[in-house]
C-alpha cells in the first residue's frame, strides 16, 4: 500500500493540471482527467520510468443517459514489473469525440471498435473505426440504457429465399403460461398430475 501512495504521489506530482482527482481504492490507483489531456497522461504512465503502465487491459465506457456529461469513458492499465494497476477515466457529452490511443497502444484499436459499436462513441484518428459486434447494417448501440432489451430486428435464415434475413421484433405471448411457484415445490400442473 506505501508503495502505491508513493506513486500515486508521484504522478500528482509530474501531473499536476492534468489530474483532476486521485485516489486509492482495493489496491488501484484511480485518476480521473479532462479528455484533452488524455494523451499525455497516458504516455506518461507507459513511458516514465516510475510508473511504466505498458500493458492495456482494457477500454470500456458507463452511460448515465440522464446526465448532460453522458458517458464514462474508462481506461484500465497494468504495470508486470510493479504488479500495479491503475484506472484512467472522464466524461465526455454524447456527441463528443474521442482521441484515440492507437498511436500509444495498438491494442486500442479493437478496444476502441468495440466501445464505439456498443456505446456509439466515435474515436478520432483511429485507423480502422467500424462495427466489430454487430452485424452489417445493425442499428443502434446495445449497450446504451436507452436501447430496447429485445431490440430492433430479429434475424434468421430463411429457406425460401435462401439467405439471412432481417424481420422486427415480434414478442407474442398467447402461448405461455407464467408459474411463479418455486421449482423446489412443483408447478400447479405437476401437483394436479400426481395428484391424480
Amino acid at each position: 500500500m506505501k508503495n502505491l501512495e508513493i506513486l500515486e504521489k508521484k504522478i500528482n506530482s509530474e501531473l499536476t493540471t492534468k489530474i483532476n482527482t486521485s485516489n486509492i481504492t482495493h489496491n488501484h490507483i484511480f485518476l480521473n482527467i479532462d479528455e484533452e489531456d488524455l494523451l499525455d497522461v497516458i504516455l506518461f504512465l507507459k513511458t516514465n520510468s516510475d510508473t511504466k503502465f505498458k500493458q492495456l487491459i482494457d477500454i470500456t465506457a458507463v452511460d448515465y443517459p440522464e446526465k448532460e456529461m453522458r458517458f464514462k469513458i474508462v481506461y484500465l492499465f497494468l504495470s508486470h514489473e510493479k504488479n500495479q494497476r491503475v484506472k484512467v477515466d472522464f466524461f465526455i457529452k454524447e456527441n463528443t469525440p474521442v482521441t484515440s490511443i492507437t498511436s500509444i497502444f495498438p491494442s486500442a484499436n479493437w478496444m476502441e471498435r468495440e466501445v464505439f459499436d456498443m456505446y456509439g462513441i466515435y474515436f478520432k484518428n483511429h485507423p480502422d473505426l467500424r462495427r466489430i459486434l454487430t452485424d452489417y447494417g445493425f442499428e443502434g448501440h446495445p449497450l446504451r440504457k436507452d436501447f430496447p432489451l429485445t431490440g430492433h430486428n430479429e434475424v434468421r435464415y430463411s429457406e425460401d429465399d435462401k439467405k439471412v434475413v432481417y424481420e422486427p421484433v415480434k414478442l407474442e405471448q398467447n402461448y405461455r403460461n407464467f408459474d411463479y411457484e418455486s421449482p423446489w415445490e412443483g408447478t400447479k400442473y405437476i401437483k394436479d398430475i400426481s395428484k391424480k
